[in-house]
């Protein structure tokens, strides 16, 4: 079965990438590839993209359908982007762009165990490659640490009780599935509770997710290791789709536009810190209605863009 993905904000990434006809640019969440097409159309025969993914699956399906000399694939974890770029020998790139998050093709596929609506293993894994998935987290953390990865990364206002009722429940059998842990949370969550805010284990499977792919840590170590690597002029963009990523990407820019970060009562900068980005968007851009109407998931999209300096 094939599998749908609308890349969103593509006009708007495209627009603050200010693209160069032989502009090279890092495409670091490839994905099905959306964002990769609509760029390669911009630019001109002298023109590459350097593609990164940590999901083998999506890095498989888009080189048999993207075969292009001007588009260079990698199955590599973007905070890998420096090493890239020093095994292509390429020092600095015009821009790079981020479309952070899972992609539908994940959540639809109930094997990848990323959806809370389809029963399957309990996975959640981007890189299949790597040992940890959500089921250990699940079945062998403590009480204490499942309800504070359920507090931090879903915002979830019942996290202690939604571990609580994991320990118990694993006591008797391993947890094992995605449609046994959502059964534990609606069984955790009183009746009232679960009646709004939409289905009940969403929360909890995002942070799952995000601690499974350790995701937050690593978006800020992307930003602080790609921006360097960026020309005097040329853009980064990232595109999120919840409060605690789009928290990082506003912080990590407004600290890299900075010139000093001394104590306000200092005489003197004693830092020595240098600006090294200017700030685009004032605020983040979001999806137009149209584009919402004919891309649900474009909703919850927040772009930020800076300029190198």
């Amino acid at each position: 079965m094939e599998y749908e993905h609308t890349p969103v904000l593509v006009e708007e990434t495209i627009k603050y990438l200010n693209c160069k006809k032989d502009g090279i640019y890092v495409d670091g969440t490839l994905g099905r590839g959306g964002h990769t097409r609509a760029l390669l159309e911009k630019l001109g025969s002298e023109g590459l993209i350097i593609a990164l993914d940590r999901d083998l699956e999506a890095i498989k399906k888009v080189k048999k359908e993207l075969v292009s000399e001007q588009v260079k694939i990698f199955h590599e974890n973007f905070i890998n982007i420096p090493l890239v770029l020093d095994r292509l020998g390429i020092s600095r790139v015009d821009g790079m762009f981020f479309d952070l998050g899972v992609s539908s093709p994940q959540l639809d596929k109930k094997q990848r165990g990323f959806s809370y609506s389809k029963d399957g293993p309990l996975d959640m894994r981007m890189n299949k490659e790597q040992k940890l998935d959500a089921a250990r987290i699940v079945n062998q953390y403590s009480r204490d640490d499942l309800a504070e990865i359920i507090k931090k990364y879903g915002e979830e206002r019942w996290a202690d009780r939604i571990a609580e009722f994991i320990v118990e429940y694993r006591k008797e059998q391993r947890i094992s599935s995605t449609g046994q842990l959502v059964e534990i949370i609606k069984n955790a969550i009183p009746a009232s509770a679960r009646r709004k805010g939409g289905h009940p284990a969403r929360r909890t499977f995002q942070a799952l997710r995000i601690a499974t792919n350790d995701e937050l840590s690593q978006l800020e170590k992307m930003i602080n290791r790609a921006v360097p690597r960026i020309k005097k002029n040329g853009r980064i963009v990232i595109i999120s789709f919840h409060s605690l990523e789009d928290r990082i990407v506003k912080h990590s820019f407004r600290h890299l536009a900075e010139d000093c970060v001394c104590p306000p009562d200092f005489p003197e900068c004693v830092c020595d810190k240098e600006k090294t980005l200017e700030i685009l968007t004032s605020g983040p851009i979001q999806a137009a209605p149209e584009e919402i109407k004919k891309n649900p998931r474009a909703r919850s999209a927040k772009l930020r863009a800076g300029q190198k300096i």
